[in-house]
């Protein structure tokens, strides 16, 4: 039976448990394959082509949720974007305005003025009402289908709150002119009458408010990765038309169109070339450190930089068929197949919601069977669900979060939000891109082997003058490494560019030449066994190989590589000491690939794979049975790191390759990758002991509550008890410091042990 897709954008999800509802309901129609993405708020749906897409937009709103098929194809263009938080940021400002009053005229007996009860309600029940409406309805949904999250858990502990706020108010003692709550915190048995918890239902709202509105602004970049791939394509192209460049928007570029690439421009889409030679640096989409040389009938792909000269590329794939293309596309299925983080405090709720309502139930039950009378019975059962509705909840995971990420960012780390932090903990295997990661995505001089009887300064001075006149990236590399190390180079005359083999020219009246052996060739210059094994040697290390010949001898070889980070190595260790299992993972040659491996102590290598065979290995590696991080930078590596368990990006990378991620990494540092799991880990510990201590407090009040023992301080009491230790215990993550480099801590050491003599 034919198939189709379809993505559905889906809103109304509230927790991860509502994308796992909705998923199991699109799963019950015959032939139907789903997967909800809470994150992007998406739903991906394979379906048999006689299906109608709207009954599956039917059966998500059969489940309490909104959904809507795609836009067609030309709206996509640039649609003023509204921000999704804003709706949550004016309940939460609002509610927060109106509820602080109320929690301190419940708190402070000094404030409590004549009829401030009814001041209390007044300012608590649009609070309760607009401001907690977003929990109401879903817990409301959730009861229909037989679930319960956090929000039923809000949702009744607030109402519980209010609605017995309200009877004491209009039914009870708690009305009365002059009624007052003491500051006490006896433990005494009561009907109910006189005690409100408007306090209690107003300050829970905000908390959760607030958690909710941080989670969203984290949440909001989710789609980000896909808008960043495609800004990396030419906005506008010079198309040749009867002999003329005519420049026209990118869209308007057909199959079969001839268009000029100028040096420095980006190739527009990908192509054939037809007139022209130059050096393309790919670095971006291939991870080849080494810019790529093509001439006439060399394929060359859109987004990729022309380095050198003028080129004349006939287009052979357009729009949605581009390699650019397809890994946005690669991204957006990476990310939605990635597996949810289902949210600690739902996990919990789903099992607390049902005990507590079970217990709230025995204790009226309880009371009425003993004679307790009716007023006592409902004032127990009600505590009950009073106490269990815990404040703190709503600060567990921001406060930690707020606390873990701004520490973070002083140490060069961003965490993009709590649903990334528990990968952390189960990763086993941390897959390292080469190119930008662990080397520095620059090619640089590294070596110089002259021949004997010539002094390398010289061979640097005349080769660096020669090479400060060619735009080729392997030539800036030599021109700054010699500039480097001898100072101002001299001028050069009759300089000749010979496109993909080399240069040369004339300089303090040598006729030099830099560049490949075929270029020597020519001029008749031939190596000596040991230049030649110098060549070789540079080669199986995979570096590049150039040549250095004046006045008819061969001169020199000079290496240029692109170079490992100081740090990379030292940082490898840190990651094993972790007990991870390091990978690196790159588009460059094996020879390379291994020679960086060895340099930096990893073991495993896979190279030359491109783009998609990156996912691929990612996949693969989860396959068999490993969690799996991975530290990339370019945008080769956006889909492997959306598909990754932990996406690492570094910040000195590509705009695609950050929003694809989980983690950024500013410093562009390896060492920040160890920092990152190590704080992240701490982070999650910490969420973890504050959702324990969140219930922890409450339900230590629990059996006062069924007792018929609450009153309203000690309600009060456990909701400021709980939410100081949760902001303390989230505070102690300021205290988390990153990983030093052993060459500056053993710095620090020597500088320490210096003892001026005659003290002891």
């Amino acid at each position: 039976m034919a198939e189709a897709r379809v993505e559905l954008a889906i809103t109304g999800m509230t927790c991860a448990s509502c994308a796992n509802r909705i998923e199991r309901k699109l799963n019950k129609l015959d032939g139907v394959t789903a997967s909800v993405n809470y994150a992007t708020e998406k739903a991906h749906v394979t379906f048999p082509a006689d299906l109608d897409p709207l009954d599956l937009v039917a059966q998500v709103e059969a489940a309490g949720y909104r959904a809507a098929l795609p836009a067609p194809e030309p709206e996509r263009a640039e649609p003023a974007e509204e921000d999704p938080t804003r709706s949550l940021r004016q309940r939460l400002l609002v509610s927060a305005a109106l509820a602080v009053p109320v929690v301190l005229l419940a708190m402070v007996p000094a404030l409590q003025f004549t009829h401030w009860q009814w001041i209390s309600l007044a300012l608590a029940s649009p609070v309760l009402v607009w401001g907690a409406w977003p929990f109401h309805r879903a817990a409301w949904a959730n009861l229909r289908h037989g679930a319960a999250t956090m929000d039923t858990l809000i949702s009744m502990g607030t109402l519980a709150a209010y609605g017995w706020s309200l009877y004491a108010l209009l039914f009870g003692t708690a009305g009365t002119p002059g009624m007052t709550h003491p500051f006490e915190l006896t433990v005494r048995r009561t009907d109910g009458a006189g005690a409100i918890y408007l306090e209690v239902a107003a300050g829970v709202t905000v908390f959760i408010l607030a958690g909710r509105y941080f989670e969203a602004r984290a949440k909001r970049r989710a789609g980000a990765a896909l808008r960043a791939l495609l800004e990396l394509g030419a906005k506008d192209v010079a198309v040749l038309r009867e002999g003329r460049e005519t420049r026209v928007p990118i869209a308007e570029l057909r199959v079969g169109d001839r268009f000029v690439v100028r040096p420095g421009e980006k190739i527009a889409t990908d192509g054939v070339v037809d007139e022209g030679s130059s050096a393309v640096d790919a670095s971006m989409l291939t991870g080849e450190s080494v810019p790529v040389e093509v001439g006439p009938g060399d394929a060359v792909v859109g987004a990729t930089v022309n380095a050198g000269g003028r080129l004349v590329v006939r287009a052979t794939r357009v729009g949605s068929d581009t390699q650019l293309a397809q890994m946005a596309k690669l991204v957006e299925d990476a990310q939605s197949g990635k597996a949810q983080t289902q949210r600690l405090a739902d996990r919990i709720s789903g099992v607390f919601v049902p005990v507590v309502i079970a217990l709230a139930v025995g204790t009226l039950a309880f009371w009425l069977g003993a004679g307790g009378g009716v007023s006592a019975a409902f004032t127990a059962a009600v505590a009950v669900l009073i106490i269990a509705c815990p404040c703190a909840l709503g600060l567990a995971t921001p406060t930690a979060l707020l606390v873990g990420t701004g520490r973070g960012a002083q140490l060069g780390i961003l965490i993009k939000g709590p649903e990334v932090l528990e990968s952390t903990r189960r990763v086993d295997t941390v897959v390292l891109d080469k190119t930008g990661t662990v080397t520095t995505g620059r090619m640089g001089l590294v070596a110089v082997r002259a021949a004997d009887g010539v002094d390398e300064d010289e061979v640097l001075r005349l080769a660096g003058a020669l090479e400060h006149a060619s735009e080729h990236p392997v030539a800036k590399a030599v021109a700054a490494g010699a500039a480097e190390r001898v100072g101002e180079l001299p001028d050069v005359e009759d300089f000749r560019n010979h496109e993909g083999v080399g240069v040369q020219g004339v300089v303090d009246g040598h006729a030099v030449v830099v560049g490949r052996e075929r270029l020597l060739a020519e001029w008749a210059v031939h190596l000596d066994e040991d230049l030649a094994d110098a060549k070789r040697a540079a080669e199986q290390r995979g570096h590049t190989a150039v040549l250095v010949a004046w006045d008819g001898e061969a001169k020199a070889v000079l290496a240029v590589a692109d170079a490992v980070k100081p740090t990379s190595a030292e940082a490898v260790r840190r990651l094993r000491g972790l007990g991870l299992t390091p990978v690196l993972l790159t588009g460059d040659n094996e020879a390379a690939a291994r020679a960086v491996a060895a340099e930096v102590g990893i073991d495993e290598v896979i190279a030359e794979v491109l783009p998609k065979d990156k996912v691929d290995v990612i996949a693969r590696l989860q396959g068999e049975g490993r969690v799996v991080a991975m530290v990339g930078d370019g945008v080769n590596d956006a889909a492997a790191l959306a598909k990754a368990d932990l996406g690492l990006a570094m910040g000195t990378g590509t705009d695609a390759a950050i929003e694809a991620s989980d983690l950024t990494l500013v410093r562009g540092d390896l060492l920040a990758a160890v920092d990152a799991i190590r704080l992240a880990r701490r982070t999650l510990g910490t969420i973890k002991g504050n959702l324990f201590w969140a219930f922890a407090y409450n339900v230590a009040a629990l059996p006062l509550a069924a007792a018929g023992l609450l009153n309203p301080m000690i309600a009060g009491a456990a909701m400021a008890f709980s939410s100081v230790f949760v902001v303390s215990n989230s505070l102690r993550l300021r205290a988390f410091r990153g990983a030093v480099p052993a060459e500056r801590s053993a710095g620090v050491r020597a500088a320490s042990a210096k003892v001026p003599a005659g003290v002891s």
